[in-house]
């Protein structure tokens, strides 16, 4: 995929668009990004997506902003798994939230991204104030020369597909639910580090991934699958959150593989989080700590009837 950070070069050649903030790349992102693949193969033209970086919700009111889902690599992989080719990133600043509507089809879509067919979401606003909508890029359309079309949501069992249905089902620890509305598991992606070797020494190694979401759509335990060391996907049990045992403060995920004891560190792995076994909690003193990750890997064995 070619990835493209703002928008003060022209692309090389028209495009089939879609825009959207795609955090998690859930099944009404992946309906809306085949839709537009369809158009581009039938119209000779590139595929492309228009994003922002940070979220919008984090530059307006960061203290409020929802848990990200994805970052941006983990997105733009989902992104290209579904058959994107081009990625237009756009830094969410004090100047770009200042971009009447007009500007932003101007100097965007037009100038910038030379759209000749645009897809977007039925509830997709822009433009200072959020002053744009789907009217607004029709009638461009009809002046400037592209097509516009409004995708409907998707629904599973009832329910519109959405990032913020994602993230509830998250919190809630209904990992089948976030798996179902996604279309897949939910996953983060990071490379191992060096940690402080104490999941060594209760006699469970670990694989340390420093991650960039925080805050967390979620914590606790969870029975994983590891993709990135193996030819196939491994099972094991991981630890998402802070630590609180070991006094520990940034998001971390630590990743214990079944039957594994190579070196992977600096390997970049993609962990997919298939069942929740309990909450993260603070224990007494290491003892009980160590009890319980062994109770932990039995559990998570168990799902995978190990």
């Amino acid at each position: 995929m070619r990835v493209l950070r703002g928008f003060s070069r022209p692309v090389s050649s028209p495009v089939v668009l879609a825009i959207g903030n795609f955090d998690g790349v859930h099944l009404g992102h992946a309906a809306l990004v085949q839709a537009m693949g369809r158009h581009a193969e039938a119209d000779g033209l590139t595929p492309t997506v228009l994003s922002f970086e940070p979220h919008p919700r984090e530059f307006f009111a960061p203290q409020s902003a929802p848990a990200r889902l994805s970052t941006l690599r983990e997105k733009l992989e989902l992104l290209a798994a579904c058959g994107v080719e081009q990625a237009m990133i756009c830094p969410f600043n004090a100047a770009f939230a200042e971009l009447s509507a007009d500007e932003f089809i101007q100097r965007i879509l037009v100038d910038a991204l030379r759209v000749r067919q645009l897809m977007i979401g039925d509830d997709f606003r822009f433009g200072r104030g959020r002053s744009g909508d789907f009217s607004t890029l029709q009638r461009a359309g009809q002046q400037q020369g592209f097509g516009v079309t409004a995708m409907p949501s998707v629904m599973v069992d009832g329910e519109r597909v959405s990032s913020s249905g994602v993230r509830r089902a998250l919190a809630a620890g209904d990992m089948a639910h976030a798996a179902r509305l996604l279309g897949r598991p939910y996953m983060m992606d990071g490379q191992v580090s060096h940690g402080d070797k104490i999941g060594r020494q209760l006699g469970f190694a670990t694989a340390n991934i420093r991650i960039k979401h925080n805050p967390l759509p979620m914590t606790g335990v969870f029975a994983v699958e590891v993709s990135g060391v193996d030819e196939r996907p491994l099972p094991g049990v991981a630890n998402l959150g802070i630590r609180p045992t070991v006094g520990g403060t940034r998001p971390l995920l630590e990743v214990h593989l079944f039957d594994f004891n190579r070196d992977i560190y600096g390997a970049h792995l993609s962990v997919r989080f298939l069942h929740k076994l309990r909450n993260e909690q603070r224990f007494p003193n290491f003892d009980a700590l160590k009890a319980q990750i062994a109770a932990d890997a039995v559990a998570a064995r168990a799902f995978f009837s190990l």
